[in-house]
Formats: structure tokens, sequence, C-alpha cells
């Protein structure tokens, strides 16, 4: 696949930006968080893996609604029902699978791109070589209990009580609960300050994680807080990655029942690492990823008993 960026118009036509970066024959579709947010954590993939020994071709996208891609006009009922919905979004990364040309490939998904991972293996797993789940969980509820024990580590209860308050009443503008998030932010989602993932202003994405968030990575008032997926990871059947950061939102213990409920997987942390630990500690993070993939391409994988 040429490498740079590549427009793809879609079937429903709007578009979608992509770019691939590094060479080889492995190729590897990264998916971005949020949902709502952008491909630019994945822009050195490529460069990391070569650094681990392991040339692999990545392409990452921006999913409809975010960053460079369109971005409907959510604010039209038809068009918010249509697309903003878990059933679109997994459809997306197959139409974009397809439209770039891929097969026998691997997905790798952060956040909400792994809620998707776990969903692409289920319903189109055929056309993987193997799955990566970085830091997303199965089950929802357990995410929410996960924050709520994070704000206690690092707020004052003032602050916490403070949260709720505002929480309760929808006031998400209040300057001093925003502070308190990035409080948050800081200690749970991007550890490595100064973040190079803050933009000077809002530049899209934010109908769409709205929609299926709410606010903030801290509270779920969104489509995601009915989210389960338990009772469907046997049925995940390649090779699978399960990554996390030690210090980040998702609870670890959440990640374990995963492993033991997808049949031939493995998991791996990340020392010092947030939510975003491919940033936070990319030494780690790509190391775990580059023996995962050579593993799998060598026939020796074995996920844990």
């Amino acid at each position: 696949m040429k490498t740079g960026t590549k427009i793809i118009t879609l079937d429903n036509g709007y578009h979608l930006w992509t770019n691939t970066q590094g060479e080889g024959d492995i190729h590897l579709l990264a998916l971005h968080g949020g949902p709502g947010g952008n491909h630019e954590y994945w822009e050195d993939t490529a460069e990391q893996l070569k650094k681990q020994g392991l040339n692999v071709q990545v392409t990452m996208y921006d999913q409809l609604g975010s960053l460079y891609s369109d971005q409907p006009d959510y604010s039209d009922p038809e068009i918010a029902k249509k697309y903003l919905t878990y059933e679109y979004f997994l459809d997306e990364v197959d139409e974009v699978r397809e439209k770039l040309g891929l097969d026998n490939f691997y997905l790798i998904g952060q956040s909400w791109g792994g809620l998707l991972v776990q969903e692409y293996a289920v319903k189109y797993g055929q056309h993987l070589k193997g799955a990566i789940i970085s830091s997303m969980i199965d089950e929802i509820d357990e995410y929410v209990a996960s924050v709520n024990r994070r704000r206690q580590e690092v707020l004052p209860q003032t602050e916490i009580d403070f949260m709720h308050e505002c929480e309760k009443n929808n006031d998400y503008d209040n300057q001093r609960y925003q502070d308190d998030v990035q409080i948050l932010n800081i200690n749970f989602v991007d550890r490595k300050q100064p973040s190079k993932l803050y933009h000077l202003k809002d530049i899209g994405g934010t109908a769409v994680y709205n929609a299926f968030q709410g606010d903030n990575e801290f509270v779920i008032t969104g489509k995601l807080k009915d989210w389960h997926f338990r009772d469907q990871l046997h049925k995940i059947k390649v090779p699978t990655l399960l990554t996390f950061g030690e210090n980040e939102t998702m609870p670890i213990s959440t990640a374990k029942i995963m492993q033991k409920k997808i049949p031939n997987s493995r998991l791996v942390t990340t020392p010092d690492g947030g939510h975003h630990h491919m940033v936070d500690n990319p030494a780690v993070y790509y190391k775990h990823l580059a023996d995962f993939i050579r593993e799998v391409e060598n026939g020796t994988f074995k996920g844990q008993n």
C-alpha cells in the first residue's frame, strides 16, 4: 500500500481521512478512541515498531465525525439516528478495510477503538490475523466503578462532592469542575506532560463523544453506559493482545477477567502508563506490541492459561 494520506469515499458519500506509514508485508489498522477522538497517538507507530526490529505498514484513520474526516450535521435527528450507533462505526471499520485492500491483517484499537476491536473480532474475525485491545474493558459498569475510585486517589472529598453536584445539575461548563477533570486527566489519561495531544481549540469530534461518553472521561451519560460484551468474548478466535497502563482509568482487574474469557489471549501492562500509555511509555508499549506480532507471524504465540 502506498504511504501517505489518502481520502476515501464511503458508500454513504462521506469522506474519511486515512494515512499509512511504514513498509513491509505486515499490515496494522489502527482505531482511535473517543469516540470522536482522532488518529494522532498512532502517528509514530510504524517508527516505534521499527525501533523494535519489526517492519509494519500502519494505517490510521479519523472516524466519521472526527478531526480531518467529514463531520455530519448530527443536530439532524435522522442523521444522528443513522450514524451515532455502534453498528455504524463497526461496519465503517470493515468498509475502510475493504476500500484500502486489507485482509489477513492486525487490528489495534485504543479505548472506544478497543470496543470496536472486540466487536469486529466477533463479527468480521475471518479477516484478522490478530487483535490488539488497548485500554478497553468489556463491562462498562466496572469502568464507572474504577474512575470513581480514581477520583478518591487524587482529589479531596470536597472536590469529589463538588464534581458530583455539577454532574447532578448538568453543570459541566463550570471552570472549577473542568479544573478537577484536568487533574484527573494528568494522573490517569495523559501522564506524560506537556501532552502532545492537546489542541489550542477543539476542532471536531465533540458531538460523537457527547453522544456516547458524555462530557469527560470520568463520567458516562451517553450510550456507552449500557455497553456490555462479556458474554461475547468467547467468540474471539484470533490471537489477542490486551494492553493496559498501570495507572489508567480502566481497571486491570477487569482486564484479567477478559484474558480468561478470550480463548487465545495475553494481558500485558505498561508501567507509569495512563490511558494513553503508548505515549506515556512507548518503549514498553511497543515492545509488547512488537513481541505479539512477531510471535503470531512465526507461529509461536501462546495465550496465557
